[in-house]
């Protein structure tokens, strides 16, 4: 009679991969739901935020689009035990504000980094106590057709030349025609957006007595004081850069509680 052997091993090596296959599921199963609790966290949070900031945009009596929050940094659980994130972005589309003599600057996009955020879970999760941003670091542009409407002058054209912000337009003066042309001079004046256009000149200026004066009385009327505006979070303008869209604000801010509704 023939004998037959290990007839009973190939069995057991399905049963043993089929229980690492199980295990193997199982774990990938168990990420999965981790990483979908730590998304719904984060989305939690980012959400009492919004709120907070919305409150604050109010108070201010400007206007913007639902506030759009995004804690950066995964897993956000690792963040939250810490208390400490780093970096949580906010964003204001269509955002409207009010300067202290009531004209309106409007920002296609306000575009605000806190960082060095430091909150403690209770703050997050109930919307009360402090969520700290060590730094603000907000980013918005005044297109160029809402600045000649603010200095108010008709016929005027802004550009941004060479990292310069250049002001054109072709004017009647003592009965002729001139085209001027001149690079801008910005500041921050008490927080507020200063422009001087100091060095205007005709490209075809004639030879006529007084005629550079009458240029300099309208470069004159090209300035503009525009007082801070009215910003959520203490941001404040930190400087002024002008791009091919229009005038970038850099606004900025220290140690500003994001939880605080009406800040």
């Amino acid at each position: 009679m023939t004998e037959e052997y290990g007839t009973d091993q190939r069995p057991r090596r399905r049963r043993g991969r089929g229980l690492l296959i199980a295990v193997g599921v199982l774990l990938l199963l168990l990420l999965a739901g981790l990483v979908v609790v730590d998304r719904w966290g984060a989305s939690y949070a980012e959400g009492v935020i919004g709120d907070k900031v919305a409150e604050q945009v109010r108070a201010r009596k400007a206007s913007s689009d639902t506030p759009e929050v995004d804690i950066k940094g995964v897993p956000f659980v690792t963040q939250v035990l810490r208390g400490e994130y780093q970096e949580i972005q906010i964003q204001l589309p269509n955002f409207s504000g009010p300067t202290g003599t009531g004209e309106q600057i409007h920002l296609d996009l306000l575009d605000i980094r806190a960082k060095d955020v430091t909150a403690p879970l209770d703050a997050l999760r109930s919307g009360t106590g402090e969520v700290v941003a060590g730094t603000l670091t907000g980013t918005g542009t005044i297109d160029y057709p809402q600045l000649i409407e603010l200095i108010g002058q008709k016929g005027l054209k802004l550009s941004e030349k060479d990292g310069n912000l250049v002001g054109s337009a072709t004017v009647t003066v003592l009965g002729q025609q001139l085209d001027l042309a001149g690079t801008a001079k910005l500041s921050v004046v008490n927080g507020g957006i200063r422009v001087r256009f100091a060095d205007v000149k005709a490209t075809n200026l004639p030879d006529l007595p007084g005629i550079q004066n009458a240029i300099d009385s309208y470069a004159g009327k090209l300035g503009l004081d525009l007082p801070a505006p009215e910003l959520p979070l203490q941001l404040k303008v930190r400087s002024l850069t002008p791009t091919p869209d229009g005038l970038q604000v850099t606004f900025g801010a220290t140690n500003v509680n994001l939880n605080a509704g009406g800040l």
